[in-house]
């Protein structure tokens, strides 16, 4: 059975710590009394599993799972699954992805015509408060038991989770409410460059007071995980405060780069390439765990939810795709990928289709399953042939072998949220942005490591010269797509929203066409708004 210390413990959370209030960062989002140091912190080993909550809490949705007692109300509790809620914001608005349903709100997310009453802006606001809510309680409570090692460590794993939340809401939605403590108060809003602010002072804090590399137990973060996201933070930094800090991003790329994690780069059992390993339903222990900085965790036994993998293997499968194959029991024909995004891969096309269209790449990141798909997307609603479909994530093993659940509806595989090839690639793009410290051939030769993995050998490889900033947008799309990482890397380079890089669909042009600029950001839910006198809603909702 494929367990940790998260999927052992998050289900066996006690009740009163999951009961809040959902209605944002401005009320008091979880009544004090429900952490007492008598019920749940009575000692260490019942803040540990405290703890555990405040990592599930980013992987599922509610008490029961996969469905009843939902944390958050007002959404599908499976859609309000925080890397589900993440796909739709940074990657369904992209040329990454999109989805045949009509979900109220949904088709709006790719068209980019999205409003202030949005159901997935909501939840994801939602979900990250409560992300707070949790972490402000439980560092409230912990601290109550005064001078043990341990806690300590916890706490410092609490705080990184709320700085990781906080570094959400700016990148999502700008100025938001800065609340660090469990109070009844409305609070005022924030500039973006206070959260900022408030993110790396909170990960400068605590790096040292994390345990070091690999010391934790799997699914549990350590200090290289503050190191990459601080690395992470300051290669936007430009972008979310006007202040470049690409030397600052190259230092703790560097550090968490020469830490104990390692690119996944052999495929023991040679079932496939290393990168796929990193997307199977054992790829907590195959060796994919080794890249893996910050992951969620899912078991299809003991951790159920529609959202994360789960929803990533069943969503995209559809047409002609034989379910069993991907080891689930069906699909939910939802998901595809434009021909932006496969083009981006074209220079290792090894086989097209009687039109010219690739079907076949190099390159064993490029995951499609092309029969029966069409390159070109016609018509996105409830027309899952159009666009090619993506296998990159399975509910099988390095063995072949199908995930634990035998009913095959929820998915063993983990979701890396952070992952060194990342880290990997925001040290050459804080190089070639100018940041100083770091050298362009040794860029280059991080990138050339990613390469040789997707290519079987060095076919691939590229010379210094040709890492430019627009090779490392294409090679970012190529390595990360799915994961979360799109949109905000688009608006780093002024895509997002501009003319400068049109998709099919993007503003709901068959072509692609340009959106007004406040697209950027994510407009605050409407109603938190009527709650809080103190907001101000972000320009053009």
């Amino acid at each position: 059975m494929k367990m940790n210390y998260i999927k052992k413990i998050a289900l066996l959370i006690p009740t009163l710590l999951l009961i809040a209030c959902h209605d944002d960062l401005d009320q008091t989002p979880i009544d004090p009394d429900s952490f007492t140091e008598t019920n749940v912190f009575a000692n260490a080993d019942e803040a540990k599993g405290a703890l555990a909550k405040l990592y599930a809490s980013l992987a599922l949705t509610g008490q029961q799972g996969p469905a009843g007692q939902a944390d958050i109300t007002g959404i599908d509790e499976g859609t309000s699954q925080y890397s589900r809620l993440l796909f739709s914001l940074n990657e369904l608005t992209t040329d990454n992805a999109v989805v045949g349903w009509g979900d109220p709100g949904l088709p709006n997310l790719h068209a980019m015509n999205w409003g202030a009453g949005n159901d997935f802006t909501t939840g994801m606001y939602y979900r990250l408060a409560q992300e707070v809510s949790f972490t402000n309680s439980f560092i409230e409570n912990a601290q109550l038991l005064n001078d043990n090692a341990e806690v300590e460590a916890y706490i410092a794993e609490a705080r990184f989770l709320r700085a990781f939340a906080y570094f959400n809401l700016m990148d999502l939605f700008g100025d938001v409410p800065l609340v660090t403590v469990v109070s009844t108060d409305l609070p005022e809003q924030s500039t973006r460059s206070e959260i900022f602010n408030f993110v790396e002072g909170e990960l400068l804090e605590i790096q040292d007071l994390l345990k070091e590399s690999g010391a934790n137990e799997y699914g549990r973060v350590d200090r290289v995980a503050a190191w990459a996201l601080l690395s992470k933070l300051y290669l936007n930094a430009e972008v979310w405060t006007g202040t470049a800090r690409y030397t600052d991003a190259i230092t703790y790329a560097e550090m968490a780069i020469n830490s104990s994690y390692s690119i996944n780069t052999t495929d023991a059992n040679g079932n496939g390439s290393a990168y796929d390993e990193l997307f199977l339903a054992d790829n907590n222990s195959n060796g994919a765990q080794n890249e893996f900085i910050f992951a969620l965790n899912f078991d299809g036994n003991n951790s159920r939810t529609y959202g994360g993998t789960t929803f990533l293997v069943h969503a995209a499968i559809g047409g002609s795709m034989d379910a069993f194959n991907f080891g689930v029991n069906g699909g939910w024909s939802g998901l595809r990928t434009t021909k932006a995004l496969v083009n981006k891969f074209d220079a290792s096309v090894t086989e097209s289709d009687a039109d010219g269209n690739p079907t076949a790449w190099a390159d064993s990141r490029a995951m499609f399953y092309t029969d029966g798909q069409s390159f070109e997307i016609n018509t996105i609603a409830n027309q899952f042939t159009d666009g090619y479909a993506v296998t990159k994530f399975t509910n099988i093993d390095s063995n072949g072998a199908a995930g634990s659940d035998t009913g095959g509806d929820f998915v063993d595989t983990d979701l890396p949220i952070i992952r060194l090839a990342e880290i990997y690639l925001t040290y050459a793009e804080a190089v070639l942005r100018g940041g100083a410290g770091g050298d362009v051939n040794t860029a280059a030769g991080y990138v050339n490591e990613l390469r040789a993995r997707a290519y079987g050998n060095t076919s691939g490889n590229i010379t210094s010269a040709a890492l430019t900033l627009d090779f490392i947008l294409d090679e970012r799309a190529r390595e990360l797509y799915w994961e979360g990482q799109r949109r905000t890397d688009l608006i780093r380079f002024n895509d997002f929203t501009t003319g400068n890089y049109l998709w099919p669909f993007k503003g709901g042009s068959r072509s692609g066409t340009a959106v007004d600029e406040f697209r950027n950001l994510f407009p605050l839910p409407s109603n938190i708004i009527l709650i809080n006198t103190n907001l101000t809603q972000n320009p053009g909702y």
